[in-house]
């Protein structure tokens, strides 16, 4: 696959993620809900996601680079169908939020647990979108130093799904442990391979 489609398709996806976030942002500014319920997610927790991203990439610059490069289109191939799949799927998770986005953990609004939609497929479909396109990048761009981006992403993702599942098991003490039970936290359909256990 030429490098130009590799490029391509990479600002076209994560540049349309960007806009919608930015855009989002600014809507919410001025038409969210003020009431809100909080959750934290300190300056420890943030710093380490940062120092976890900086080291994943002083790593694939050298180990990555030397050892995981891929050279077959077929990987490509497959990196720009999972790269196109995850930005719709990571675009319809935000759209079906609204207002209720934050870039903190957060309950607003109407304080319903949201549950349809994407949020019926993965508790956290953002992450699991964004997840899905860090990894379509790195299949595009032949593995390689990329990889550590995935490894990053789950990291980062990580971290701030544990303060947000702590503040939904909060707010929602009845419902949650039951959609928790339900739905799976990244991966759609691990549920079903655990039932059929």
């Amino acid at each position: 696959m030429p490098d130009g489609i590799v490029i391509v398709a990479n600002v076209v996806c994560w540049g349309t993620v960007v806009l919608v976030w930015i855009a989002g942002a600014a809507y919410n500014a001025a038409r969210a809900p003020r009431a809100t319920i909080r959750g934290e997610l300190g300056w420890s927790t943030a710093f380490g996601a940062v120092a976890v991203v900086a080291i994943a990439i002083l790593w694939g610059r050298g180990v990555g680079q030397a050892f995981l490069s891929v050279d077959a289109a077929w990987v490509r191939l497959l990196g720009l169908a999972v790269l196109l799949a995850s930005t719709v799927f990571t675009l319809w998770a935000r759209f079906s939020l609204g207002t209720m986005w934050s870039v903190t953990p957060e309950v607003g609004g109407d304080r319903r647990l949201r549950t349809a939609g994407p949020y019926a497929v993965t508790r956290h479909p953002i992450y699991t979108g964004l997840l899905g396109m860090l990894l379509g990048t790195t299949l595009l761009g032949g593995v390689g130093p990329w990889f550590v981006l995935v490894m990053a992403g789950l990291i980062v993702a990580e971290v701030k799904i544990r303060s947000e599942e702590r503040l939904l098991l909060a707010t929602f003490p009845d419902d949650y442990p039951r959609y928790r039970r339900e739905v799976p936290q990244l991966v759609p359909g691990l549920n079903l391979l655990r039932r059929r256990r």
